[in-house]
C-alpha cells in the first residue's frame, strides 16, 4: 500500500511546490522586468510621494477640477477596498433617486448636457475614466474657476483623450487624475 502512496504524495508535493511557489513567483519576476510601472499598480507619483494609480478613480470634488463619474463604493466614494457596483437594477426606486440627485446637481452646477457617464457609476465603482464628452461638459466651469480660456481647457482635454486600442477597442476616454495633474501643471491656480 505504501508502493502506491508514495509515488501519489511526492507528485502532490511537486506540483504544490510547482504551481503555488516556482510558477507564481516566476510570473511575479518576468512581470516585474517587463511591466515593472503595471506590475507595481500603475502608480503616479508628484514630488517623490505616491499620490494616485492611473487604473483607481479619486473623488475630486472641488469646481476647479475635472468630476469623476459617482462611485457605489462601500463607505466612502473610491474606496479601493470595497470594489462594487450598486447591484441596482434598471427598475429600482433608489437607482432612479440617486441618477436624478446626480443631474440635478449637474444642472446646478451649470453643466450646459449632461453625458450617461457623469449621472451612472461603473460595474467596479472604481472606474478612473470618464468620457470626452463629460469632460468637455466640465469645461466652461474649470475655466470659469481658474480664470483660463475655456479654449485652453477643451485643448487639454484633446491632448489628454486615449483613444480606442487598435482603433476598435473600447472607447476613448479621460483619465481623470492625469487630467487633473495637467490642469494643475499648466494653470498653476
Amino acid at each position: 500500500m505504501l508502493a502506491h502512496l508514495r509515488p501519489a504524495i511526492v507528485l502532490t508535493v511537486f506540483f504544490i511546490l510547482l504551481t503555488g511557489l516556482a510558477y507564481p513567483l516566476a510570473i511575479t519576476g518576468v512581470g516585474q522586468l517587463v511591466f515593472p510601472a503595471q506590475a507595481k499598480g500603475s502608480l503616479i507619483s508628484e514630488n517623490g510621494k505616491v499620490i494616485g494609480s492611473s487604473l483607481i478613480g479619486q473623488n475630486f470634488a472641488e469646481p476647479r477640477y475635472f468630476w469623476p463619474r459617482p462611485s457605489v463604493t462601500a463607505d466612502a466614494p473610491y474606496n479601493a477596498g470595497a470594489s462594487t457596483g450598486s447591484n441596482l437594477g434598471a427598475t429600482s426606486a433608489n437607482l432612479k433617486e440617486r441618477v436624478a440627485a446626480d443631474v440635478e446637481r449637474l444642472k446646478a452646477a451649470g453643466m450646459p448636457a449632461i453625458p450617461a457617464d457623469a449621472a451612472t457609476a461603473s460595474g467596479s465603482g472604481l472606474d478612473p475614466h470618464i468620457s470626452p464628452e463629460y469632460a468637455k461638459a466640465q469645461a466652461a466651469r474649470i475655466a470659469t474657476v481658474r480664470g483660463v480660456p475655456e479654449a485652453d481647457i477643451l485643448a487639454l482635454i484633446d491632448h489628454e483623450t486615449y483613444g480606442r486600442l487598435l482603433g476598435i477597442i473600447g472607447e476613448p476616454r479621460v483619465n481623470v487624475l492625469e487630467i487633473n495633474l495637467a490642469l494643475d501643471e499648466r494653470t498653476l491656480k
